[in-house]
């Protein structure tokens, strides 16, 4: 008799990878499917929903055998978080772009509202700060923009999700959310899990639009319209993609800190304090046992700002990459849409400090690498002071294939950092909680499951990582800088 298999999708940023597991946790089979954004003005980050859809559909096709259909057991989805769709309820038609993490556009509403002193309560209540990266200012924009008078919000006629809200509203079913998700929009009381009516008035979102909330677990409605898999192959798992890549992890475990390298970054340990400096709260899965809350620092642009190099010089990235030499004295703040965690400055504008008529294109690279590097050890370093003394950092994500990354992550950090094997982390951790709830594996089982990773040691002495912190940091410095107090570099 054949074994059983869980597929996982994970939908990301910039692609959608579908992966084929075995009831021993290993990979049979995977197809990935890119995913464009647009940008129509300065700041603002666009998707087509629909895009988003048919790229889950052909990741399907492209990974799945028709003899490999029928032993699929279950699926689990691991999603882009905090990005927002509007659509029509009764023809399920998106009502306009999927306004993306990274967008920018409401940064003015965001201090507008800091000014009334709304910060406080959206922080206590939510788990995060006031940023325009969370979905709740977008909710608002999108409804300003579509339904003004919010008629048709009260009416039921329009649906407002997330990625996972919306490909699940593809398979039919009710309009749901799972709670990782949820707590990502903020505007979720983290206390309660439900939607909190002193956050949806603040942002004007009427309660009838808003999906169900429910566990990782569901229920969610099943597979339709995923050809080969024949209609009505359980949905057992969905979880943010951060949130998956961490139980990959087995991040359940004391001590476990991981960063994911993406298009940005996240770095998440389980616990911690609810009012941690720089960092946010959230829910990190709900198993059918209670939320487990984790606290998190995210990064606008790591894996991003590589790209934006090799588009900018039209080279591949993997190319531009080998080009990388000592930086020198040249430092890069890729604040392209602010920057996020430790800082949450919105408005915060990418700078490059150093620069000489002698600066060649591999010092750029290398400050890129450095930025990306930096970023993540910030971020480290007030997790370590939330949850403990940080020691290893476990690494996930397409940006860990540079080795020259990883050492200097090591370096930067003063820690070692343990990469994982397996680049495609988010999926696999969607398909440990799908194969979880198929009662394929136990817990016991997945922390006992072998996952090789390659660790890289600090090779630098603390004297010269302070001095390479205190530069970086005073780079950020002048990418916080107003305008008005001096020229950037």
């Amino acid at each position: 008799m054949a074994s059983p298999l869980i597929l996982a999708v994970d939908q990301g940023t910039g692609s959608t990878k579908a992966l084929l597991v075995d009831a021993g946790g290993r990979v049979v089979a995977r197809a990935a499917v890119p995913v464009a954004e647009t940008q129509p003005r300065p700041g603002w980050v666009e998707q087509s929903a629909e895009e988003l859809w048919q790229s889950v559909r052909r990741a399907v096709a492209g990974c799945v055998a028709p003899e490999h259909a029928a032993h699929v057991a279950g699926v689990g989805f691991s999603t882009q978080r905090e990005s927002l769709v509007l659509w029509e309820r009764r023809t399920g038609e998106p009502a306009g772009p999927l306004i993306s993490w990274q967008d920018q556009r409401t940064t003015a509403q965001c201090h507008e509202l800091a000014a009334t002193g709304a910060a406080e309560l959206v922080r206590s209540v939510s788990g995060m700060p006031l940023d325009p990266m969370f979905s709740a200012l977008k909710a608002r924009w999108l409804l300003d923009t579509h339904d003004p008078d919010r008629r048709r919000s009260r009416a039921g006629e329009l649906c407002l999700g997330t990625v996972d809200s919306w490909l699940l509203s593809r398979l039919g079913g009710r309009h749901v959310i799972e709670a990782g998700n949820a707590s990502r929009t903020q505007l979720l009381d983290l206390g309660t899990g439900d939607w909190d009516p002193r956050l949806l008035d603040l942002f004007a979102v009427p309660a009838e639009v808003l999906p169900e909330v429910v566990s990782s677990r569901g229920p969610f409605p099943a597979v339709r319209g995923l050809a080969p898999l024949p209609d009505g192959v359980p949905v057992l798992a969905v979880m943010g993609d951060s949130h998956a890549a961490m139980f990959a992890h087995a991040g359940w475990r004391p001590g476990v800190v991981k960063a994911t390298y993406g298009t940005g970054s996240s770095v998440m340990a389980i616990g911690g304090p609810p009012d941690a400096p720089g960092l946010c709260r959230s829910i990190a899965w709900d198993l059918g046992a209670g939320p487990v809350h984790a606290v998190e620092g995210n990064i606008r642009a790591t894996g991003r700002t590589v790209s934006w190099l090799a588009e900018l010089f039209d080279v591949p990235a993997d190319v531009l990459l080998a080009e990388a030499t000592d930086p020198g004295d040249v430092h890069f703040v890729p604040a392209f849409g602010g920057l996020g965690a430790p800082w949450w400055d919105p408005d915060a504008s990418p700078v490059i400090t150093g620069l000489t008529l002698g600066t060649r294109r591999g010092q750029l690279v290398a400050a890129a690498l450095e930025a990306v590097a930096f970023q993540v050890e910030d971020v480290v370093a007030a997790v370590d002071q939330a949850v403990g003394d940080v020691r290893v950092l476990m690494a996930d994500g397409g940006l860990t294939r540079s080795a020259p990354l990883m050492r200097l992550q090591a370096d930067l950090s003063g820690r070692a950092v343990a990469r994982s094997g397996e680049h495609d982390l988010s999926a696999l951790g969607a398909a440990d909680a799908a194969g979880l709830a198929a009662k394929l594996w136990t817990l016991e089982r997945l922390e006992a499951r072998h996952r090789p990773a390659d660790t890289f040691e600090p090779s630098i002495d603390a004297a010269e990582r302070a001095r390479r912190k205190a530069a970086w940091h005073a780079a950020v410095r002048r990418a916080r800088r107003p305008p008005q107090e001096g020229s950037r570099t």
